[in-house]
This record gives C-alpha cells, structure tokens and sequence, in this order.
C-alpha cells in the first residue's frame, strides 16, 4: 500500500453511504457476479461479443471465431444460456445462439469500444 492511497483521518459520508447502500439494496449480487465471472473467461468473452455484433450465430460459426473447437464453443455457449445471456434455436441440423440481455450486448460493445481507443 501506498503513503498516500488511504484517508489519513477516518470519516464517514452518511448520505453518500445511505444513497448506495439503497441502490444495492435490490440488486442481486450473485448473479452480477456470475455474468462477470462468465465474461472473463477469453473464449467465452470472443463468443458473447460476437453475438454482440451479430443478430446470431451457428455454432460453428462461434468456434471459428473463437478459434476453438465446436465441443468448446458449444460448451461456452450454454453456459451462457444457462445464466440467461444467450438463446438459441434449432433450423434443421444447425443450432444458432443469440444473446437475449440487451445489457450486456451495451456493455460488450462499450468495452470493446474503450479497448479500441487505448489500442490495446
């Protein structure tokens, strides 16, 4: 820890604190968390913003983006599925996944965005 990165007298902003404890009140941290933890995983961050940037995507088509193998991104798929993300449908013997949270298709794109401008 740094000299300077912690108060030097402690205090506190009770309406601060009072404001965002109300905001958190309601939210369901588990399942924030859980997007979070599903986002950070590469592979499965490739396939989330590709359905970002397309209506949808054969799984195929997500493994060749994702540069694995078809087991691996069907794997990611439902797991996306499973925390409500993504959706898919069946035509024929094709499986195509969408992600059904507008949010987090906002999200993706703004982080993929701000990643751009810093050319990392």
């Amino acid at each position: 820890m740094e000299q300077g990165d912690v108060c030097e007298v402690s205090c506190k902003h009770e309406e601060t604190i009072d404001r965002v404890k109300e905001k958190l009140s309601g939210a369901d941290m588990d399942s924030v968390s859980a997007v979070f933890k599903a986002l950070a995983d590469p592979t499965r961050l490739k396939i989330a913003y590709a359905l970002s940037v397309e209506k949808e995507l054969c799984v195929c088509d997500a493994a060749e983006i994702a540069e694995s193998s078809t087991a691996t991104a069907s794997h990611h798929l439902r797991h996306l599925k499973a925390l409500g993300i993504a959706d898919f449908r069946k035509a024929g013997k094709l499986v195509y996944y969408s992600l059904t949270d507008q949010g987090i298709k906002q999200l993706l794109q703004l982080a993929f965005r701000g990643e751009a401008k810093e050319g990392v």
